[in-house]
């Protein structure tokens, strides 16, 4: 099953590596951190490392260390505008228990 972006998420994340002029793909992980326990690590990758799982969206790589995939496993990743605000939202099938915040998760 793996992990998939959204249409929305894809171009997001293909205008801003072009914009960018770098970039292999989305490196997407997670942390312990925050009051539930868990926090997701998002960053634009330059390069793959042998480690890395590899899941692919519309043209866009997403970029997974093994121990993060236990925790992401059939997670939808999109962007959404929201108001005057956007940015992604994770759509974690795994997730039990979210903080009030938005900014951990439990599983």
């Amino acid at each position: 099953m793996g992990v998939t972006l959204t249409e929305k998420a894809a171009t997001h994340v293909s205008n801003y590596i072009a914009k960018r002029g770098r970039g292999v793909g989305l490196r997407l992980g997670v942390r312990t951190s925050g009051c539930s326990g868990m926090a997701y690590k998002l960053e634009f990758a330059d390069d793959t490392t042998p480690e890395d799982l590899i899941f692919e969206s519309y043209g866009v790589k997403v970029l997974i260390d093994p121990k993060s995939l236990a925790y992401l496993e059939g997670t939808e990743l999109d962007f959404v505008r929201e108001g005057l605000n956007e940015g992604f939202k994770f759509n974690n099938p795994n997730v039990k228990d979210e903080c009030g915040c938005g900014e951990s998760f439990n599983v």
